[in-house]
C-alpha cells in the first residue's frame, strides 16, 4: 500500500504540475494537510495565488479519500481527509509491518560508517560513547532508507602514543608507577595481570563494551596496515617534494594548507595513512565513506575531502560528521561517576548507572552539532518524566492491551466516525516515512526520539479518552494500537533502544 501521505501529495502534485509536499497544520481547524504550492506557482502562472489555489482545489476535491478542500489566507490549500482514508493508512502500516517508513533512498549507496575508533589505550569513555551512539544510529537510519551499510572501527596500533601505553602496562607489571606522561588507572593493573601485548586485550574489552552498548562492528582495521600502503596511494595523488618530504597539494582542492604525506625520514604521517585508507575503501566499492569525529576534528573535513577529489571522486564521497561534547550532571551540578579514574567517565560505569536504553536515548536525543547535558538522575528514573521510559511504557501498554484482547481480530473497517484523538494518532503514525527519510538524508537521528515522544503523547491521549477492548470500534482500535506499536518499535530500534513487551 506504500505511504498514503506521499501518494496524496503525488496526486496533488500531478494536478499542480510540480512536486508538492504536504504538512500538518498546527491548528486542526485548518484541515489535516496543507500546502503552499499555489504561492510558488503564482508567478509562473501569472495569476493571483488564491486563484491558483482555487483551480488546484477543484481537482483535489475529486481525489479518493479527500473529504474537503479550502483555500485559506494568501493562497494556502488546506485538505481534509475522510475517515476511510485514515483507516486505509492504518491498513498500510499493518501491511508493511516493521518495514513501514523505510526505503526512502532514491539512489541506494554502499556506505561505510567509521565510528568510535578510539585508540586502545583505555576503556571507552562517555565522550566516545556519543560517537558510537550517534554513528550507529546514523548507520541504522541509512540502512532503513535502503542503503547498504558497513560499520568499521579504525584504530591506531603503533606509534608514540601506543608505545607509552605499552610501557605503562609494563611498568605496572614490574611493580612500578607508570611514566608521568603515560597512562594511569586501575584498568592498567587488570591488563598487567594478562600475558603478552596489552593492545589486543584492551581491544577485546572495548569490543565487549560496545557490543553491550548494541554496537556491532563489521570490520576492525589497524592504522599500521594503511601506513604500509601509502606508497600505493602516492602515484594517484597530486603531490610534490619539499624539504625532503612528500606533500599533498590539498590547497588546490579546498584545504587551507598543503599536507605532508611522508616525512623526510621516510615515515608516513597520519594523513598519509588516511590517504591509503580512502584509496582502498573507494577502490573496494564504497560509494560513500562517513567519518564520525569529535569536535576537535573540524580541520579534517576539507583535507579528507581533498583526498577524495584527488582520487577522482566527488568531495561528497567522503563525509565527515562532527559531534560535540557530553556533560553529565547530578542535582544540577557536574558529576563524575568513574570509580577507577577521577577525570573521565567510562561507558561501562555509565551503563551500570542508567542502563543501555537510557544511555542510547539520551546520547542521540540532541543534534550532533550541539553539546549534550545529561541529567544522570533523570536518565536513571523509571518514571514518565524520563522520556525513554515514557515511550517504552507506551509500547508496553499497547502490548498489554493486545494480550488482553487475545483472540479478537483487529480490522480497519469503521463502525461510525473517528474521534479527534483517533484521527490525530493515525496522522501522527503516517509521519514516520518523512521522519525516517529526513533522519537519513540529514544524518540527524535525533529527530526520531522527538517524533517517538509525540507518538506516545498522541497514543496516551487516545487511550485516556477511548475504550479499546469491548468498544463498538474495537476492531479498528485494536488495529490502531497494533499500528502504533509497530511505529514505536521501529523508532526505538532506529536509535538502538529496546521495545519492551512488559514494564
Amino acid at each position: 500500500m506504500g505511504d498514503p501521505v506521499a501518494r496524496l501529495a503525488s496526486d496533488v502534485g500531478a494536478l499542480a504540475g510540480v512536486h508538492v509536499e504536504l504538512e500538518r497544520p498546527a491548528d486542526a481547524a485548518h484541515g489535516d494537510y496543507a500546502t503552499s504550492v499555489a504561492l510558488r506557482l503564482a508567478g509562473e502562472w501569472r495569476r493571483q495565488p488564491r486563484e491558483v489555489a482555487g483551480e488546484i482545489a477543484d481537482g483535489v476535491r475529486g481525489l479518493d479519500g479527500v473529504a474537503g478542500v479550502e483555500v485559506a489566507g494568501p493562497g494556502f490549500l488546506n485538505v481534509t481527509v475522510a475517515d476511510d482514508w485514515l483507516a486505509v493508512g492504518v491498513a498500510a502500516i499493518l501491511d508493511a509491518g516493521s518495514s513501514f517508513g523505510g526505503g526512502s533512498a532514491r539512489a541506494p549507496e554502499r556506505v561505510q560508517v567509521e565510528m568510535v575508533s578510539a585508540n586502545p589505550t583505555g576503556p571507552i569513555t562517555v565522550a566516545a560513547a556519543r560517537n558510537g551512539a550517534y554513528g550507529d544510529s546514523v548507520a541504522r537510519v541509512l540502512a532503513f532508507a535502503g542503503h547498504t551499510v558497513e560499520r568499521e572501527y579504525y584504530y591506531n596500533d603503533a606509534g608514540a602514543q601506543m608505545e607509552r601505553f605499552r610501557e605503562s602496562v609494563a611498568a605496572v607489571r614490574r611493580g612500578e608507577e607508570p611514566p608521568e606522561d603515560g597512562y594511569h588507572g586501575a584498568y592498567l593493573a587488570e591488563l598487567a595481570a594478562l600475558d603478552g601485548d596489552p593492545v589486543p586485550h584492551m581491544l577485546a574489552r572495548i569490543e565487549a563494551s560496545l557490543e553491550r552498548f548494541r554496537i556491532h562492528f563489521d570490520t576492525w582495521e589497524r592504522q599500521s596496515e594503511f601506513e604500509a600502503e601509502v606508497g600505493e596511494a602516492l602515484p594517484l595523488l597530486d603531490t610534490y617534494e619539499a624539504d625532503g618530504a612528500t606533500w599533498a597539494r590539498t590547497t588546490a582542492y579546498g584545504d587551507d594548507k598543503d599536507r605532508v604525506l611522508v616525512r623526510s625520514n621516510g615515515e608516513p604521517t597520519y594523513f598519509g595513512a588516511d590517504a591509503a585508507y580512502i584509496r582502498r575503501k573507494l577502490a573496494g566499492g564504497f560509494d560513500r565513506l562517513v567519518y564520525v569525529l569529535g569536535a576537535d576534528h573540524h580541520g579534517y573535513v576539507s583535507r579528507l575531502q581533498a583526498l577524495a577529489e584527488m582520487l577522482g571522486r566527488p568531495r561528497e564521497a567522503v563525509e565527515v560528521l562532527i559531534y560535540q561534547l557530553v556533560h553529565l550532571t547530578r542535582g544540577g551540578e557536574a558529576t563524575k561517576m568513574s570509580k577507577r579514574r577521577g577525570d573521565v567517565v567510562f561507558l561501562d560505569d555509565f551503563l551500570d548507572e542508567i542502563g543501555v536504553d537510557a544511555a542510547r536515548w539520551h546520547l542521540v536525543s540532541r543534534g550532533h552539532d550541539q553539546a549534550i547535558e545529561i541529567d544522570v538522575d533523570l536518565a536513571a528514573e523509571k518514571a514518565n518524566t524520563n522520556p525513554v521510559y515514557y515511550v517504552q511504557y507506551a509500547h508496553a501498554r499497547i502490548a498489554g492491551i493486545l494480550r488482553h484482547a487475545e483472540g479478537a481480530d483487529p480490522g480497519t473497517v469503521l463502525r461510525g466516525d473517528l474521534a479527534d484523538e483517533e484521527r490525530d494518532l493515525v496522522k501522527r503514525l503516517l509521519e514516520l516515512p518523512e521522519v525516517a527519510a529526513v533522519a537519513a538524508e540529514r544524518r540527524a537521528p535525533h529527530g526520531v526520539p522527538t517524533y517517538a515522544i509525540r507518538v506516545a503523547d498522541d497514543f496516551h491521549r487516545f487511550y485516556h479518552h477511548h475504550k479499546v477492548v469491548g468498544s463498538e470500534q474495537q476492531a479498528f482500535r485494536l488495529a490502531l494500537c497494533t499500528a502504533t506499536k509497530v511505529v514505536i518499535a521501529r523508532c526505538l530500534d532506529l536509535i538502538g533502544v529496546e521495545a519492551p513487551e512488559r514494564m
